[in-house]
């Protein structure tokens, strides 16, 4: 697992051995952050589910302004510190270890809204649906902000979660992404 673009470019990431946690490929990698690239620059981002936070290290990388971290795991906060520290990038960012339902409340207690924001929860456990119901419930993403959210092609994600609304969806391979805003975003 390597950095694809930005300052970091080429810089290897800490993965775990353990198989329960699925890094994403980097040939997805490399499509979405094709695809979002206009929206990088100075954003705040949230990356749910970060695993090995291999997805905002390469936001980070690519000129993101600051990153939070989400996952329930000690061992991942563990490896996502390692990784930011290796390549210092670990002042732009903060990391939290709490379930994801937890941490977006918190969040949306204190306020805070992210330009991007990338799930890439297990696959085939419904994660996708309750996190993106709850995104749009909680408030924490702006008018111009965007959604992305990583998932199987068996798993069951709507064109919409009042407000959010699918505006793009993408296939490569096992993995789909899938692209929301706020309905009625001009932006």
């Amino acid at each position: 697992m390597r950095i694809i673009a930005g300052d970091a470019r080429g810089r290897k990431l800490k993965a775990p051995k353990d198989r329960r946690v699925r890094p994403t490929a980097d040939r997805v990698k490399e499509a979405l952050f094709n695809i979002i690239a206009l929206d990088i620059e100075e954003s705040k981002v949230l990356d749910l589910f970060a695993g090995t936070g291999n997805l905002a290290i390469e936001a980070l990388s690519r000129g993101a302004a600051h990153a939070v971290l989400v996952d329930f795991s000690a061992g991942a906060q563990r490896m996502i510190s390692e990784n930011l520290g290796r390549l210092d990038l670990a002042g732009r960012a903060t990391v939290m270890t709490a379930p994801v339902a937890r941490a977006l409340r918190a969040l949306a207690r204190r306020h805070e809204r992210f330009d991007i924001i990338l799930l890439d929860p297990p696959y085939g456990q419904e994660l996708v649906p309750q996190t993106l119901d709850q995104i749009a419930r909680e408030g924490v993403l702006p008018d111009s902000g965007l959604v992305v959210a990583e998932h199987g092609v068996r798993d069951s994600v709507a064109d919409g979660y009042e407000p959010l609304a699918l505006t793009d969806r993408r296939r490569y391979g096992d993995t789909v992404l899938s692209f929301f805003k706020l309905s009625g975003s001009t932006v």
